[in-house]
């Protein structure tokens, strides 16, 4: 387990200098449309034909990515689940770069809708409660 907890490690830690380094541009999401071109086409290079957009309004979006993943094989390559793999090396640099565009960003993925375990993985961004977004 020793060999996992490294390269999950690594993983993160790499993927954490993308997002800084993607981040040296000043960036801010304003709306929704604003985080899926900034978050999803820009900062995770996520070609439009594989990606669903669920929902798409002032306040949330929600998408399904098909993408090929580099989480999604280094899970696999591990023998773990991909459950166990989004929690530990994507989900804490995701939520950092979203509050980077916006803190009031909050970040969900779906866990019940993830891959290998069906097509595509689900993710949900939405206004923190109370608060909605401001004018550019």
């Amino acid at each position: 387990m020793a060999v996992e907890k490294l390269s999950l490690r690594l993983a993160r830690t790499i993927f954490y200098l993308k997002g800084f380094v993607w981040l040296l541009k000043r960036r801010r999401a304003y709306s929704m449309q604003d985080v899926l071109n900034l978050f999803y086409m820009d900062f995770l290079k996520i070609d439009d034909k594989h990606i669903e957009v669920v929902k798409l309004d002032e306040n949330e979006l929600i998408t399904r990515c098909s993408n090929p993943c580099p989480i999604l094989e280094l899970a696999k390559r591990l023998n773990l689940d991909t459950k166990y793999v989004c929690k530990e090396v994507s989900e804490p640099v995701c939520k950092f770069v979203l509050n980077k565009l916006n803190p009031r960003l909050v970040f969900e993925r779906n866990y019940e809708h993830i891959r290998p375990h069906v097509e595509s993985c689900e993710e949900h961004i939405y206004w923190r409660r109370g608060e909605k977004q401001s004018a550019r």
